[in-house]
């Protein structure tokens, strides 16, 4: 465990160093970086898919759940993916050095704000490998070095993936040190990352209900916290049926075991009779079950919708088996 965190404080000053000079760094040196870092993830899939694959048989042995086995799995799909967005990211506008918010006062002083970096970012995740690689991307376009540690359970495709964007990023000439990966899975270093402030100016988790509560009470330095809520989807009267079916259909059915996948929809009172027939049919394809609250379920009743593809139970979609979250239908909501 001592070599373990002196591993983790030898990092955390290569880091500090690194963001000094990071900070000052050229767009088109970032830029390049991220460019090189989104082809790596091409050029080197098999070794990265492969030590996917140890984490992923050695989860599903211990009894890993089907929908957490499914953010734990990586494809050559998911890697073009990562690919494309880390590509999207080279392609913004460089957030360091913005003006914003000027103004001239009466005596004819100029103020405003300006974007800085801030430093070194400890990044504090699980289950999901690209993770790795999305707040890398980030981290690296904003001008600040970054600490991951990953979970336990991915850690040979967190690896392997912050070793692509490490060697990727340094070819491209960013200083050493800036993406710093934490390769020991004891928790008892969670605890001591926490408390390295002055080397850590900002804790970012990435999971569950209890590590960001545990984060977000033992943390010296600042957290930038998510949480966990419900996705809603809102389709007002005035929508567009047929997009707003499709809208709905994909941000259940395209990847259900994210975290950004639709929970809840609400439906305008006005268009509810014209669109939750139609939309029940297209879940249904898909088996997608709907927890109904009265009125809607009367709907679907009245529009004849086969009672057996919408179901008033407390279920969720069975195919990925996800814990207690289900797509509500509440057509109430009104202005």
């Amino acid at each position: 465990m001592k070599s373990a965190i002196k591993e983790l404080e030898e990092k955390g000053k290569a880091a500090k160093a690194a963001s000094r000079r990071l900070a000052f760094l050229s767009t088109e040196i970032k830029n390049k970086a991220l460019v090189n870092i989104a082809e790596a993830l091409i050029d080197k899939k098999d070794e990265i898919l492969a030590a996917n694959k140890i984490d992923y048989e050695e989860a599903k042995a211990s009894g890993m759940g089907e929908a957490m086995l499914d953010r734990l799995m990586l494809s050559p799909s998911r890697l073009e993916a990562m690919a494309q967005d880390t590509k999207t990211v080279a392609a913004l506008p460089d957030p360091v050095g913005e003006m914003f918010d000027m103004r001239t006062l009466p005596s004819g002083l100029q103020i405003g704000k300006k974007r800085v970096p801030l430093g070194v970012i400890g990044a504090i995740y699980e289950s999901r490998p690209n993770v790795t690689i999305d707040i890398s991307s980030l981290c690296l376009k904003s001008g600040n070095a970054v600490i991951l540690r990953g979970g336990r359970e991915a850690i040979n495709s967190n690896t392997a993936l912050a070793k692509v964007a490490q060697e990727a990023c340094y070819q491209a000439g960013v200083p050493q040190g800036a993406i710093q990966f934490i390769e020991s899975t004891e928790r008892a270093l969670v605890n001591h990352m926490l408390r390295m402030k002055g080397i850590i100016d900002l804790i970012i988790p990435r999971g569950g209900a209890g590590l960001i509560k545990l984060i977000s009470e033992n943390a010296a330095m600042p957290v930038v916290t998510g949480g966990i809520g419900v996705c809603h989807t809102y389709v007002d009267r005035s929508a567009d049926l047929d997009k707003a079916v499709a809208i709905a259909y994909n941000a259940k059915v395209q990847r259900p075991t994210v975290c950004n996948a639709l929970d809840c929809l609400l439906v305008h009172s006005q268009i509810a009779q014209a669109y939750l027939p139609s939309m029940a049919k297209e879940w249904a394809k898909a088996g997608v079950e709907m927890h109904c609250d009265e009125q809607a379920m009367a709907i679907l009743k009245a529009n004849n919708v086969i009672l057996n593809e919408v179901k008033n139970l407390l279920v969720a979609w069975k195919c990925t088996a996800m814990s207690k979250l289900w797509p509500f239908l509440k057509p109430t909501m009104s202005f």
